[in-house]
């Protein structure tokens, strides 16, 4: 189970929003703007940063997988897991089944 998040998805966006507008209307150094608008905010930095990664990359302006395509994707092996193991159940059931039918036959 993930930690529970200490910022909610409403201040994520507004940090990102206010980042982005700060660099497209100051020309500030993107350094100098997570700064300023961390420091607004009482957000991290480094945290800043990979939000706006994350936006990049959902956005399509930055390569890598998707929010979307990671969720999808965990769900996916989850699944799989599930599928082995109960595979795994059935393939021992049968070997116990056959094994109690041989023995019934051999008497």
């Amino acid at each position: 189970m993930p930690a529970p998040r200490k910022y909610d998805e409403e201040t994520r966006a507004r940090a990102v929003r206010m980042y982005q507008e700060r660099i497209r209307d100051t020309g500030e150094s993107k350094l100098t703007a997570r700064r300023a608008v961390g420091a607004v905010l009482d957000i991290n930095p480094a945290t800043l940063r990979n939000w706006v990664e994350r936006e990049e990359i959902d956005t399509g302006a930055r390569p890598g997988v998707t929010t979307e395509a990671s969720e999808e994707l965990k769900a996916l092996r989850r699944e799989v897991a599930e599928l082995r193991r109960a595979n795994e159940i059935l393939k021992t059931a049968s070997a116990f089944f056959a094994s109690a039918e041989l023995d019934r036959r051999l008497r």
